[in-house]
């Protein structure tokens, strides 16, 4: 089989684990899926979340500042699309596998950061717990989109809202670190 059948999100005894073959079926599989980060059988959401802080430096070498942040919002667009044809294809429109709403916003994350910090490893590795565990508990509105909205959107959004909740947390922060450094 080239490519898994779609069905209806709701339906979970049709709800299909990602194969390689799968990924490579269609280049919106290979986006959805964070270029196979979205295979691994545990955590894949933490998986694609470090696909996006290894992707980040090389992107942010490459790429002035302004263009970096039209790839990332051209990349949430891009993301709606292939979340939809993907979770439709595999049966539920926010599978576990899919780990493109993880990367674009952590790329936001990150990319904001730098505007402030540059270059900070251990600022980056607080901003990818901040992430993860706003990811994983999903405070209002997140919640919002992850339960009632079951698009390729509300998939994207309950992420951006994630990314919202640590940028505001490390602005908090820096400024408390900042404070603390100038008494």
């Amino acid at each position: 089989m080239n490519e898994l059948k779609p069905s209806t999100p709701t339906d979970a005894a049709t709800v299909q684990r990602p194969t390689l073959r799968f990924l490579l079926a269609h280049p919106l599989h290979l986006i959805a899926l964070g270029f196979g980060s979205g295979l691994s059988p545990i955590a894949p959401g933490t998986f694609g979340t470090l696909f996006a802080w290894a992707t980040f430096r090389a992107l942010d070498i490459a790429l002035p500042a302004d263009a970096f942040l039209l790839l990332i919002l051209l990349s949430f667009v891009l993301g709606i699309v292939a979340i939809e044809k993907t979770g439709t294809a595999l049966g539920e429109i926010d599978h576990g596998g899919i780990v493109w709403d993880e990367i674009v916003p952590f790329w936001g994350v990150l990319w904001a950061l730098s505007q402030v910090m540059g270059d900070n490893l251990l600022w980056q590795g607080i901003a990818f717990a901040l992430f993860r565990l706003y990811d994983i508990k999903k405070p209002w509105p997140a919640s919002y989109y992850d339960r009632k909205i079951k698009n390729g959107y509300g998939v994207m959004m309950d992420d951006v809202i994630a990314a919202l909740y640590t940028v505001l947390t490390l602005a908090v922060l820096l400024i408390v670190v900042y404070l603390n450094a100038h008494q």
